[in-house]
């Protein structure tokens, strides 16, 4: 089984307050063990996301590494 398919797998079942407090506790928590889960996640929201939104999160990307 590949990593990818592990973390799907993982959090299929989780509700959305589930999900949001995953990535909120890998982000305060700076864990570099939870980036490919990270990875993942980030994956299949940009598949799921039309091109205005994906723009956006472009967008909120680029101003954020500029800071």
């Amino acid at each position: 089984m590949k990593i990818q398919d592990y973390i799907i797998n993982n959090f299929k079942e989780d509700d959305i307050n589930t999900l949001r407090n995953t990535i909120t506790e890998c982000i305060q928590d700076g864990d570099e063990e939870t980036l490919p889960g990270m990875g993942v996640f980030l994956e299949l929201i940009w598949k799921e996301s039309n091109e205005e939104l994906r723009k956006q999160m472009l967008e909120n990307l680029n101003k954020a590494l500029k800071k």
